[in-house]
């Protein structure tokens, strides 16, 4: 539906983007100072643990959310297998991506499960990774005509007009 709309094709041009951006957002997010850098570093740290491209996403959506001053536990959240309290929580989101991992799993691991949440409903499950759960997330947004949170605004602008290329590439002022 959302190349139907728009003429794009959702997950190959937001990945592709994203590779493509990725040495120059890391340049960028590693000019950054203060508090906000240490959070980058700490969102960037697992790039260092793991060869895997999808992890090297995630951080770096992760970083740039951060950047923009956003939190990322407002897009993505992590929860383990064996928590029973967390799948609460789960059921509560209003809207995101969430991914379930191994107790003790490393960087390098496969997920459990990532999946797509909306007014809480769970719409999409048994993705592969989290950059394509935010991908398919943003095209949902874009598709069902819905508002941008506001706790997570500029991220998804930054998806709309950097990653995915529609509309003019100004940001707002930020």
């Amino acid at each position: 539906e959302f190349t139907r709309i728009t003429t794009v094709p959702l997950l190959s041009t937001f990945m592709r983007s994203l590779d493509q951006y990725s040495n120059q957002l890391m340049k960028i997010l590693r000019k950054k100072g203060g508090e906000t850098a240490r959070q980058i570093t700490a969102a960037l740290s697992a790039i260092s643990q793991s060869s895997r491209i999808e992890v090297k996403r995630e951080c770096i959506l992760k970083a740039v959310i951060i950047y923009l001053n956003e939190n990322p536990e407002n897009l993505i959240k992590e929860y383990m297998d064996c928590n029973v309290m967390e799948a609460d929580e789960l059921e509560r989101m209003d809207l995101g991506v969430y991914k379930i991992i191994h107790e003790g799993a490393q960087p390098d691991d496969s997920l459990e499960d990532v999946g797509i949440i909306i007014e809480r409903c769970t719409v999409l499950q048994d993705l592969h990774d989290v950059a394509s759960g935010c991908a398919l997330l943003f095209g949902l947004i874009y598709c069902l005509n819905l508002s941008y949170p506001k706790p997570l605004r500029y991220t998804f602008e930054f998806f709309q007009k950097v990653l995915m290329g529609l509309e003019d590439k100004k940001l707002s002022n930020k």
